[in-house]
């Protein structure tokens, strides 16, 4: 073999050396990572930033070169996963599928929703149709990772198709399996939101900031995912930087909640809190009235709150939403044989009611949230009774973005 070749074959053109592939692969597989949070997920799935093309097109071109991924595909099937969220409709439950099936087969979960043509107009709108999308990348979707992995392989040689490799393992890896499976699986959650998504780790600097699934899920379009003080979005940091030099927009970051002292009813104020908050209301009543509730039942019956079945312990937070129907008849059996226990959990689907009552307008669910605040001070349970007092007293402080 001619000494050139082999020489260009085994070292590529530029010096490929395991510390300088290891950079690489780093730098790269981070840019990929960073491009689906904060191009295709919070700037144009849920529209929370926007973004000047100097950064959008780089990440428009850089998505298509290493997953070979269709904006408008992507988004589609994300937006449809928040409004099935863990139902038949979800195009990647582990709630529904199975955590193995997520987690090992998501890029075929993935591909058997891009080939449904239903989803892309039902909910792809305001997706990019320029003319790179309708004639490059939309149209030649593998012809980016196949550039690639020429690239890779003039500049490090035949080593460049194992790097090119681990760079297509990137997403599957980290988004399909880790995001859409563990992050609806395993974790700890700030909101009782309706689905089963978690925060897989506080401190969210490998993925993108996307392993804070459950704050995103409870305010899906704030361009903010870390909302506790102890909690790190490295996405979020990347955008203000990029909002610092005017190359990016902060358009929706999600609101606080403060409690007003001294408030007699709930008002317009209120209503607004508590719908922005809803999942946060929810985490405030397990924690202020069904946690100390449960605890007194368990006391005066002699019990401990473990002598409950790990998996009935958990459905407390969300009435056994999850529970197939064999364990749900036995939960609901045990709560019917604890009278205070049964009243808040009562309360509790009541106040849930609330929200739903939008074809009555605000001021039907004013006068509904005005009833329950009443009928709770007048329970007899004290922790009930401090809960809606506190609960009059919701209000929206604007975030500073």
């Amino acid at each position: 073999m001619n000494p050139s070749l082999y020489a260009w074959l085994t070292e590529g053109l530029v010096r490929n050396d395991w510390l300088v592939l290891l950079i690489v692969f780093a730098v790269v597989a981070q840019f990929t990572i960073l491009s689906v949070t904060i191009y295709l997920h919070r700037c144009q799935a849920h529209r929370g930033v926007d973004l000047h093309p100097i950064v959008s097109h780089p990440m428009r071109f850089w998505l298509w070169l290493t997953t070979a991924m269709v904006t408008r595909d992507w988004v589609a099937i994300h937006r449809k996963h928040h409004a099935h969220c863990e139902t038949e409709n979800d195009p990647h439950s582990p709630v529904i599928l199975g955590i193995n099936k997520v987690v090992f087969h998501g890029v075929t979960l993935y591909q058997d929703a891009r080939r449904d043509p239903t989803i892309g107009k039902q909910y792809g709108a305001g997706t990019p149709t320029d003319w790179l999308e309708r004639g490059i990348y939309g149209r030649y979707p593998s012809l980016g990772p196949t550039v690639l992995l020429f690239a890779y392989i003039a500049l490090f040689g035949v080593i460049g198709v194992t790097l090119w490799a681990l760079q297509m393992l990137v997403i599957p890896v980290a988004a399909a399996g880790v995001i859409n499976g563990v992050g609806h699986w395993w974790g700890y959650r700030n909101f009782e939101t309706d689905d089963c998504a978690t925060n897989i780790t506080p401190w969210a600097v490998l993925l993108g900031g996307e392993e804070l699934h459950n704050n995103h899920h409870a305010f899906p379009s704030s361009a903010r995912f870390a909302l506790r003080r102890f909690e790190l979005d490295i996405g979020w940091a990347v955008l203000r930087g990029l909002e610092t030099i005017r190359l990016a927009k902060v358009r929706r970051v999600a609101s606080r909640l403060d409690i007003r002292a001294n408030v007699s009813l709930p008002d317009t104020d209120t209503l607004r809190a508590v719908m922005a908050h809803r999942y946060q209301v929810m985490r405030d009543y397990f924690r202020g009235v069904v946690l100390p509730t449960w605890r007194a039942e368990a006391q005066q019956a002699g019990e401990t709150l473990r002598s409950l079945p790990r998996r009935l312990r958990r459905a407390m937070k969300n009435h056994g939403q999850w529970l197939d129907s064999d364990n749900r008849e036995r939960f609901e059996q045990w709560i019917a044989q604890r009278p205070k226990l049964a009243t808040v959990f009562e309360f509790r689907q009541r106040l849930r009611a609330v929200y739903a009552r939008n074809s009555g307008g605000s001021e039907a669910m004013l006068e509904s949230l005005r009833n329950w605040c009443r009928e709770a001070e007048a329970s007899g349970n004290r922790a009930l009774a401090e809960f809606a007092q506190r609960l009059k007293g919701y209000a929206l402080v604007p975030a500073r973005a």
